[in-house]
């Protein structure tokens, strides 16, 4: 996607934070967007903001642990601008605590969004990006806990490690048809992430307070809207992994010396010495 002048992104979680400056930075490149989110008040606000800025735009009201909300968000995006080209997969909310400590709705409400929001934004848009054949790309939301896994925060973790493995494959399956796939890593943005229990869903419990880091390493990070034109950046060069803090890239490293030692560990195993077993190289068809 080298020219977006005219194209259409969709974007969960639209109303605020990284998606409101992911709408900015696409719409300031020429594209419709379709703003999604479950908070009507904020939605209608963004719309405001976007069309100040002569943005065209429309919005729907959608939760994206629900796959036929989802599956309504893409025919309004249908009908508001014919085509979708751009998708977003980026709602996302925030729970942690000790191990044993985190309750069972917890689990639903964070595994229902971060990760099945990802998985309903894809299935159900790809066939709508597939059918123009003008190729497209998808954007999914992770965090650096999808790379780093810190304690205390591992319900969150694990929903976004699981989605950059869903970015990685994805992104092999659907490159031979001009589809490109690349996964958000932010480190701390100054967003609502610590405030997202105030939507949580009747079904996972209603609103509730869910703090996974401290509010002020929140507070303190940086301003969204550089991650909002790092994603546009990124999608113009067909970047697989989006980074927006350079900074963090020791802790990856360090995380990644840790499982070379573990290989290490196993050619120095007598357990496994004289084996003779070669793992197959798996291709899509494969695997």
């Amino acid at each position: 996607m080298e020219d977006l002048k005219g194209k259409t992104a969709f974007i969960t979680g639209g109303a605020s934070g990284l998606g409101l400056a992911m709408a900015h930075a696409f719409g300031e490149a020429g594209m419709n967007v379709m703003l999604a989110d479950i908070e009507e008040a904020p939605l209608a606000k963004a719309v405001a903001d976007l069309e100040a800025r002569q943005i065209r735009t429309a919005s729907v009201i959608c939760d994206v642990a629900d796959r036929k909300a989802v599956e309504a968000a893409a025919a309004k995006t249908i009908e508001a601008f014919g085509k979708v080209h751009l998708v977003a997969n980026n709602a996302g909310v925030g729970v942690g605590g000790p191990v044993g400590d985190v309750k069972p709705a917890d689990w639903d409400w964070i595994v229902a969004v971060n990760l099945m929001g990802v998985v309903y934004g894809t299935e159900t848009f790809l066939p709508l990006i597939r059918s123009h054949g003008e190729g497209g790309c998808i954007v999914n939301t992770a965090s650096m806990a999808g790379l780093i896994s810190a304690p205390g925060m591992e319900p969150y973790s694990a929903t976004k490690y699981a989605v950059v493995a869903l970015s990685e494959g994805w992104l092999r399956q659907l490159a031979p048809e001009n589809i490109h796939v690349a996964v958000l890593c932010p480190g701390f943005v100054k967003t609502k992430i610590n405030q997202s229990g105030r939507a949580r869903q009747a079904q996972y419990g209603g609103p509730v307070v869910s703090e996974i880091v401290q509010n002020s390493f929140v507070d303190n990070g940086i301003d969204p809207e550089r991650v909002g034109k790092r994603v546009l950046e990124s999608v113009l060069a067909k970047d697989p992994y989006i980074f927006t803090h350079p900074d963090m890239r020791a802790f990856v490293q360090g995380r990644f010396a840790a499982i070379m030692a573990g290989f290490d560990a196993a050619d120095a195993s007598p357990a496994l010495e004289g084996m003779d077993y070669r793992t197959p190289t798996l291709t899509p068809a494969d695997s």
